[in-house]
């Protein structure tokens, strides 16, 4: 009986984590979210999973990455773009080329194939984006803008 008061008594000075009202889990929601709602769009018509997009949208933007670099500028395992680099290669949408200078390091491009699919995610993308934001007043989403870099930007240096 002892042993139960007094386990009752540590749950009440323990500090409990609400994590509907913890940032990082907000924001992991809401990235999440988005992530889903999007993908269900790309994934009906395209067959392409989030991490897949991720890294034809990163290389749309960054051509002749790397997977190891389009694994650290899209924030993503190494792993699950190792694994999206070699799905979307297979299917067609990228090209891999081997660097002059070290023929170890592999540069990746959007295909011909690739780029008729991003092309026709792109402004699917943007349509989402813009439902999603249009319930933010426009100096809302100046601030919300402003805050999340520099909420990134303090996050990469807590890194």
């Amino acid at each position: 009986m002892e042993a139960g008061v007094a386990a009752k008594a540590r749950e009440k000075t323990r500090d409990i984590l609400d994590l509907n009202a913890f940032l990082p889990y907000r924001l992991s929601i809401l990235s999440n979210t988005v992530s889903e709602a999007i993908s269900r769009i790309y994934a009906e018509r395209f067959g392409l999973t989030i991490p897949g997009w991720r890294v034809m949208a990163i290389l749309a933007q960054h051509p002749g990455l790397s997977a190891g670099e389009a694994a650290v500028r899209t924030a993503m395992d190494k792993v699950a773009v190792s694994r999206a680099v070699a799905r979307r290669k297979e299917a067609g949408y990228l090209e891999r080329q081997f660097a002059d200078e070290d023929r170890r390091r592999s540069m990746l491009t959007l295909s011909a194939k690739g780029w008729g699919v991003y092309d026709q995610v792109v402004p699917l993308a943007r349509r989402m984006e813009a439902a999603l934001v249009e319930s933010l007043a426009a100096e809302d989403r100046v601030a919300f803008d402003r805050l999340l870099a520099r909420l990134t930007e303090r996050a990469l240096q807590l890194k």
